[in-house]
């Protein structure tokens, strides 16, 4: 056993963990936060994805101890004090960018790390960033109509499907 320490939603996080443990199972069973998903266990679907200092990362393929010393944030440090919805997952609710949920707090995370990076990014920039979270209910197109309405941009000309 070894002990991790790392701030995660702004707030100290510590514990004894096996070398082998993933960063999403600290995450979900040490810290209860389980809003982080774990949909496949290979980094294929996104379900997973967190912000280690700063950066997207898919924690079903980050152990714990790597996040040593680092600032992590999840879906449940998203939203405002008051528990108000940030702009993105306004946009998601809005604009109807999720249907079962389970892939929601990933494309909420990699949605906020694009946006970070590209403040205003094209339907066909969106949809090549999200080519690692995979949805099996909407079809993608209320997802980046929601990403595109959280930039700030008109999505009245996007068809509706």
């Amino acid at each position: 056993m070894a002990k991790v320490s790392m701030t995660v939603n702004g707030k100290a996080a510590s514990a004894d963990v096996e070398g082998r443990t993933l960063l999403v199972s600290f995450l979900r069973e040490e810290l209860g936060l389980t809003g982080v998903h774990v949909g496949c266990d290979t980094s294929q679907c996104g379900a997973c994805v967190v912000h280690v200092d700063g950066k997207a990362v898919k924690s079903c393929t980050m152990l714990a101890l790597e996040a040593e010393g680092s600032e992590v944030a999840t879906i449940e440090g998203q939203a405002a004090e008051d528990g108000s919805l940030n702009t993105i997952q306004a946009a998601f609710q809005e604009h109807h960018g999720l249907q079962c949920g389970f892939c929601t707090p990933g494309m909420v995370m990699s949605a906020a790390a694009l946006l970070k990076d590209n403040p205003k990014p094209s339907e066909q920039e969106i949809r090549t960033y999200l080519e690692g979270n995979l949805c099996r209910c909407t079809g993608y197109h209320n997802i980046v109509k929601s990403i595109m309405a959280a930039s700030g941009q008109d999505v009245s000309a996007l068809a509706a499907e």
